[in-house]
């Protein structure tokens, strides 16, 4: 997106209204946003730039943790639909040269994403939930990359972690843009309502 003033969308239903007050007022950064449509170009991919896009939750939520005044600009990279655990390493390799100019990559997604297991605040954590985010955790610190491109088929739980994909590749386009020089540190979330794990990684920070 190459909006100069994205807008906060709540793209979300049901939840308590005081989530639709929220906003969060960044600047976009449009020419930086075209660099990084050209560099995902030259890798194969079919980007293009909306100039009018605003920051879905996806974005402002945990910018909204991290960054709580909005004074840094931000714009937002789509992952394509249909993505595969291969070519969402191939993005974050492609993205990876911002780096390199001070740009900080935040990958969104959740470790678990299963919302039919969804439970009220205080519910018993699912077992599966614990087992499928201490099975990534290790693939992370352990570098990894061939279990996490797998994790369909190797991950304890994976399918019932995650019914669709969309939620855990952003992990992929994350390990993608990492260096071999790049220390990890774990940001524990724990596991919320039940089944929902916030657990995050960052690398060289």
């Amino acid at each position: 997106m190459t909006t100069a003033l994205p807008a906060t969308v709540h793209d979300f239903g049901g939840f308590a209204s005081e989530l639709y007050a929220l906003q969060y007022p960044a600047a976009g950064q449009p020419e930086l946003a075209k660099e990084t449509a050209r560099l995902l170009k030259a890798a194969g991919f079919a980007a293009h730039c909306d100039e009018r896009r605003g920051l879905d939750h996806g974005a402002w939520v945990p910018l909204l943790h991290l960054l709580s005044e909005a004074r840094v600009p931000v714009f937002q990279v789509s992952m394509p639909r249909n993505l595969s655990t291969r070519q969402a390493l191939a993005l974050g390799q492609a993205l990876a040269p911002l780096r390199r100019q001070g740009v900080m990559l935040v990958a969104s997604g959740s470790l678990t994403h299963n919302l039919y297991d969804y439970r009220q605040s205080g519910a018993p954590t699912a077992t599966y939930a614990q087992e499928f985010a201490a099975w990534v955790r290790t693939a992370v610190l352990t570098k990894g990359v061939m279990q996490l491109l797998g994790y369909r088929a190797q991950a304890p739980h994976a399918q019932r972690a995650h019914p669709s994909e969309e939620h855990f590749l952003p992990l992929l386009v994350a390990t993608g843009a990492v260096t071999d020089a790049d220390a990890v540190t774990v940001l524990q979330g724990g596991i919320s309502n039940g089944a929902l794990s916030m657990e995050s990684y960052a690398w060289g920070v």
